[in-house]
């Protein structure tokens, strides 16, 4: 009886431990590029429709440029600025307003990682619970202006996420 206990033990762990295996293949979405060069675009038209001349990026889930447009007059900084702000919001899975304020203990130290940059105006894009990836913005007199742009074009294209879940 003891030897029938064990080795039924023994196949529920087998069993268990082959399912507990992550998926081989997985599904994800993501921002298409599409999606992307419209998001920039309704973002530089929102600034510039404030007097403002930035530029914006969507980068992916996974922090990879999808789209980036500078509008004529800004400064060519701020593509870097505008990418690692997205690259901020998809690092928090959060807008990177919102890291900067929960992470003060760190923020400096963030600032030092490659590619990231702790100032308002990256915001998060997402559909139906899945985060896509970020636009970012920079260029406007303060990180609040460009967080208020990216905001916008996100909300002129809010149809075409919806319909992407």
């Amino acid at each position: 009886m003891q030897t029938f206990l064990n080795r039924t033990l023994l196949f529920i762990l087998l069993v268990s431990a082959f399912t507990l295996q992550a998926e081989d293949v997985l599904t994800v979405k993501n921002v298409g590029m599409e999606l992307g060069r419209d998001l920039v675009n309704e973002a530089v038209k929102s600034c510039r429709a404030q007097g403002y001349q930035v530029s914006a990026v969507v980068v992916d889930r996974n922090g990879i440029l999808r789209a980036a447009l500078r509008d004529d007059l800004a400064a060519r900084f701020t593509l870097q600025m505008a990418e690692e702000k997205a690259n901020a919001a998809v690092l928090a899975g959060t807008d990177s307003v919102e890291l900067r304020k929960n992470r003060q203990d760190i923020r400096p130290e963030l600032n030092n990682v490659n590619g990231i940059l702790v100032l308002e105006g990256g915001v998060l894009i997402t559909a139906g619970g899945y985060r896509l990836g970020a636009l970012g913005v920079s260029g406007a007199p303060g990180g609040d202006k460009d967080a208020i742009c990216a905001k916008q074009a996100i909300k002129a294209l809010e149809e075409r996420l919806e319909f992407g879940q």
